[in-house]
């Protein structure tokens, strides 16, 4: 007679202290599929919206604006992190979206094209749609180059575009004059203007963190979508991907046209904070400063993306105070740096460091920090 063990069913969740340990694809695919994500998320949230009760105005505009950069850095994810498709032309999508948004939200007596339509529910999705065919335009040449010489040609776009801005002066308002931005409203309530319960600022920050938290829940879903796992393959080897049925001018046109839709849009929200801008606003530093902060954040996760969004955004409040205290020495005078050479050092330096120490950004450093507490006392 053999003694029979009592059977005992497996858990179909994650074993209890292994977090990591997931037993089917879907598991492992949820949106948050740990309860520290889930705890962390929820924590981030409510601290979002009680902050406005407790910031100065100004820094609530700073916070506004990063979160509208936020918006625009998920894109170059998309492309450049998610899809591995180097895109140095950034800027001129927010362009487009920018002036798109302007031009329906604008006077229509005014010295510029405008159509008066000023509901946020019109003009911000009319930006990303019209960015999104312009960088469908683009996308064919994504499908024949790869590497130095697609950063190339998308860099090119930024010099046609400050051209296209310049001398389009019905629609831009022309070169040192400009135009003002799109205006943020929503059913005829203004939220650039002081009301009863909020001040301007606060207005505005808590529309910019509602439009965060979808834009970032959309890119998650994607990430994590069957789209989302074809960008990964044709970013990691796009020969194995294609061998293995991913259509690589579709994926990368897809890419494309997904970046360029977040970029306008986050173009469009960037200036109705402002007010205000001019063609020269699209330069090649703001390329370079959605680049910062997608390398600094870490490409291809949208957390790392926020952080480094939000990283970068409030950089200048740091540099403001910098250059008094960094003089640098010329060929023949000692000069203080003023904050946009000082921003632009910086953005360099930051980007060959974490290159250099740690590829995977603030969100590399975040994932360092947490291992060392979950396995402290004890290192490995």
């Amino acid at each position: 007679m053999t003694a029979t063990l009592p059977e005992t069913k497996a858990p179909r969740g994650r074993l209890r202290g292994r977090p990591q340990l997931y037993r089917s694809y879907a598991q492992e695919l949820a949106l948050f599929n740990t309860r520290p994500k889930q705890v962390w998320v929820a924590a981030i949230i409510v601290l979002g919206f009680l902050l406005p009760f407790s910031l100065s105005d100004s820094l609530l505009q700073t916070l506004a604006i990063g979160f509208a950069f936020a918006i625009g850095a998920l894109g170059l994810n998309i492309v450049t992190g998610l899809a591995g498709q180097v895109s140095l032309g950034h800027a001129f999508f927010l362009g487009v979206g920018a002036y798109t948004a302007a031009a329906i939200s604008g006077d229509p007596e005014g010295r510029t094209i405008g159509f008066g339509i000023t509901n946020i529910l019109v003009w911000l999705p009319a930006a990303g749609i019209v960015a999104a065919i312009a960088g469908v335009i683009v996308a064919p040449l994504a499908t024949r180059l790869r590497g130095l010489y697609l950063a190339i040609v998308t860099l090119g776009l930024v010099f046609i575009g400050e051209h296209i801005f310049g001398e389009w002066s019905e629609l831009t308002g022309g070169r040192g004059v400009g135009r003002e931005a799109a205006l943020p409203e929503l059913f005829g309530y203004d939220f650039a203007s002081d009301s009863e319960s909020f001040t301007a600022e606060q207005n505005v920050y808590l529309l910019m963190l509602v439009l965060l938290l979808v834009f970032a829940l959309g890119a998650r879903n994607l990430a994590r979508s069957r789209v989302g796992r074809a960008f990964s393959a044709v970013r990691d080897r796009d020969m194995a991907a294609e061998m293995m049925g991913i259509n690589l001018p579709r994926a990368k046109t897809l890419a494309f046209g997904l970046s360029s839709f977040y970029a306008g849009c986050a173009g469009a929200l960037i200036y109705s904070i402002i007010g205000f801008f001019e063609p020269s606003s699209f330069s090649l530093l703001l390329s370079v400063q959605f680049i910062a902060m997608v390398l600094i954040g870490g490409a291809g996760t949208v957390s790392g993306t926020i952080m480094g969004a939000l990283f970068i955004s409030l950089l200048p409040t740091l540099t403001r105070e910098l250059p008094a205290y960094i003089p640098v020495i010329s060929s023949q005078v000692t000069e203080t740096p003023n904050v946009f050479q000082l921003e632009s050092i910086l953005y360099g330096l930051l980007i060959v460091g974490f290159l250099l120490f740690e590829p995977r950004g603030l969100y590399g450093i975040w994932i360092r920090i947490r291992n060392y507490w979950k396995g402290w006392p004890f290192s490995y």
